[in-house]
């Protein structure tokens, strides 16, 4: 039976390297994430928001393999969506909100609607068939 041993410099390089993937994900969900650069046109400033979302996971392991072989393993990883919801604009002293229309969203939503109703005229059909 053999026994896997990390060394100290491969313990550090993993740690190293979930250190480095837990700063990246809390770089990338920040809230200076979700404003956007003021662009100015015309004495009109605009400032763009959008909805950052986002999650990380990690493992780990250790033990043999089914041979006797040195076990090991080690993984990190994130994902971030972005999704923009609208603008602030900005005139003189006067600011207003004006939100996206999210089309993907609509449609989905239109989709699900239908389906709803799709089901309950099947059903309606199926019980005045059965009288």
């Amino acid at each position: 039976m053999t026994q896997s041993i990390q060394t100290p410099d491969a313990e550090r390089t993993s740690l190293e390297n979930m250190i480095a993937s837990i700063k990246g994900t809390h770089d990338s969900l920040s809230v200076s994430r979700s404003y956007g650069d003021p662009i100015e046109l015309d004495g009109v400033t605009v400032i763009p928001v959008t909805r950052v979302t986002g999650g990380a996971g990690g493992g780990g392991g250790e033990g043999e393999g089914e041979e006797g072989s040195g076990g090991g393993g080690f993984g990190t990883g994130f994902g971030v969506n972005v999704n923009p919801i609208g603008v602030y604009e900005v005139r003189g002293d006067h600011f207003e909100w004006k939100p996206t229309i999210d089309v993907t969203r609509l449609a989905r939503g239109g989709q699900v609607l239908g389906g709803i109703i799709a089901v309950c005229a099947t059903l309606v059909m199926i019980v005045r068939f059965r009288r």
